[in-house]
Order: structure tokens, then C-alpha cells, then sequence
């Protein structure tokens, strides 16, 4: 028979079991950062992501939101874009067996006034880098112009970038201690119904990822295709029909604290504009905050090397949750 003594030891028994689960859920492998390519062209198309080479827990879940803010600038012989760009996005992944992830988001791209111009300014002025002509254009304007291409946007405030909905599904092909290889094949569905980016798409991407973790540290890298159809761009000249990605992470990790440091290169995506033909390099400083079943994490992206293919400076906030 069990007494108020047995009941209160098996309830306290049933905390301490249930607390040293979560420990075990809590500090697993998050994997790098969830931001998106923030490169004008990649950022409203489908970019793979860096991911985990590891698999997560058999059944477990993780749901996740990101909110997005960042600045584009680029000028060419050809064409103007100074705008703002914002991202929301949200998602749930599913460890459906050991070795079978499913990994589906949707993501809101917006333009409406971030008020980044004179943080992105000050931030390059401290840190020693060049304004690449910024300084020539009044502050917080929100427009893309090309009397080539007869593009006329002067405010895209309230206009809708990206309204898409990815399915993403990974394969484990080797997991051990220290060393995680899997691949994956991505979904992704586009329908922008009005305005200057309005478009119904589809696109597909396949890629590979390895991760290898030691104690402290943590490495996750990613090699990814995309394939595009034949679908315009706001130029009325075409997306090209692939392009590549890579990713390389790393993380230490000391208690509850993640510091992130990561590059992603993305190719070029249109060949009408000499800047966005190149490829963009995007360089990733972040922290993530580990709780007990849950992190949270903030993100600081800077472009490098091609100055006008990426944004001059975005920052990510994001929270994962996992059950």
C-alpha cells in the first residue's frame, strides 16, 4: 500500500527523473544559427541553410521563430536599391526516426522602414569600413530604380518580398561521437500576389552537411544546389536556373552560453546586374542563451569581399524550442 510518505518520494523521484531528461534535451545539438541569406536576390528565393550534420533525438521536436531586420544597399551602372528588408519566420522539425528529419517553415518577407541607415553607417565607420557610395544618398529611403530596366520604386514600404513555404527532408548517413553526415532534399513554394515582387513559384534543392563536435566545440558545415524555375525577376530578365551554396560554422560552448561564428557564400543569381552576378559572402557573429528545454539566440550578419550583393548589415533574433 502506498502511504503520503511513498507518494511524496515517488512524485519528488518522477521531478528529478523528468529534470535530468530535459538536461539531456536541453544542451543537445541546436546546430548553427537559423538565419536565412540576407543577399537581395537569395534572400527572396530558395537558399539552403547551414545545418547539423547530426540527427536530433528519435521523436523529438523542436519548433522554432525568427524575426529579421536588415539593410540593402547596392549600386551599379544599371541599377539603384536602397531598402529596407524584414523576415519573419517560423517552423516545427521532427526527428521521425533515427534516420528520416522533416524540417517545415514559412517565411514573410516585407519591406517597411527599419530605421537601420544610421546604425549601419556608424557601424562601418567603426569598425573601418568603407561606406561604398551610402554616404551619397539621403538616409532611410526605401526604393529600387533602374532607368535601364525602367524600374521606378520609390517607397516599398508595406510591399510583400517573400511569401513562402519550405518542406525540408534529411537522410542520416553516419552518426557518431563525433563525426554526423547527412543529406536532405528541400520544397519550396512561392505565391507573392500583388506588387513589384508579385510571383507563383516552385523550386527544389538537394544538399550535404557535416558536423563534428569535441566536448566545447562544435563545427557544422553545408554544401547545397538549388534549382529554380523559370520564373522573372522584378528586372523582367530571368532568375538563373541553379545556383550554389556553402556554409561553415562553429560554436563553443561554455555552460548555458553559445558564441557562433560563421561565413555562407551564395552564388550569383542573375546575370542582368554586374553586382548580383557575382557570388555575395555574408560573415555571421551570434550568441545562444541555452535554458533548460529551450534557446534563444541574436544574430549579427556584415557582408564581405562583393559589397553589393548582400545586406550592409542585418540583424536576426530567434527562439528554438524543443519537446
Amino acid at each position: 500500500m502506498l502511504t503520503k510518505h511513498n507518494l511524496l518520494f515517488t512524485f519528488i523521484t518522477m521531478i528529478f527523473a523528468a529534470s535530468a531528461q530535459a538536461q539531456m534535451i536541453d544542451f543537445d545539438d541546436y546546430g548553427p544559427l537559423r538565419v536565412y541569406a540576407q543577399s537581395p536576390m537569395q534572400s527572396i528565393n530558395h537558399s539552403p541553410l547551414l545545418r547539423s550534420g547530426f540527427a536530433l533525438p528519435n521523436n523529438q521536436k523542436e519548433w522554432y521563430i525568427t524575426g529579421n531586420i536588415g539593410s540593402m544597399w547596392s549600386e551599379s551602372d544599371v541599377l539603384l536599391a536602397d531598402y529596407y528588408q524584414n523576415t519573419v519566420t517560423g517552423g516545427v522539425k521532427w526527428q521521425m526516426s533515427d534516420a528520416l528529419m522533416l524540417d517545415v517553415n514559412y517565411r514573410w518577407g516585407f519591406s517597411a522602414d527599419n530605421h537601420l541607415d544610421s546604425l549601419t553607417m556608424w557601424f562601418h565607420d567603426a569598425f573601418g569600413f568603407d561606406q561604398n557610395g551610402r554616404q551619397d544618398q539621403a538616409k532611410h529611403q526605401n526604393q529600387i530604380r533602374s532607368d535601364e530596366y525602367d524600374i521606378h520604386i520609390d517607397d516599398l514600404s508595406g510591399e510583400t518580398l517573400e511569401n513562402a513555404l519550405t518542406a525540408y527532408l534529411g537522410y542520416q548517413l553516419v552518426q557518431s561521437e563525433h563525426h554526423g553526415l547527412s543529406v536532405g532534399a528541400s520544397l519550396y513554394f512561392k505565391a507573392v500576389d500583388s506588387g513589384p515582387f508579385a510571383e507563383d513559384s516552385f523550386a527544389q534543392s538537394i544538399q550535404i552537411n557535416y558536423s563534428y563536435k569535441n566536448g566545447q566545440h562544435h563545427v557544422n558545415s553545408s554544401f547545397g544546389i538549388s534549382f529554380i524555375e523559370d520564373t522573372e525577376s522584378i528586372s523582367t530578365n530571368n532568375y538563373d536556373a541553379r545556383f550554389t551554396t556553402f556554409g561553415i560554422g562553429y560554436e563553443y560552448r561554455s555552460g548555458r552560453h553559445g558564441w557562433l561564428a560563421e561565413i555562407h557564400r551564395y552564388d550569383g543569381l542573375v546575370s542582368w546586374d554586374e553586382n548580383f552576378s557575382d557570388a555575395s559572402h555574408e560573415a555571421l557573429l551570434g550568441y545562444r542563451y541555452y535554458f533548460d528545454s529551450s534557446a534563444i539566440e541574436f544574430t549579427l550578419v556584415e557582408n564581405f569581399l562583393n559589397m553589393d550583393n548582400s545586406a550592409d548589415i542585418a540583424y536576426t533574433l530567434g527562439y528554438r524550442h524543443k519537446f
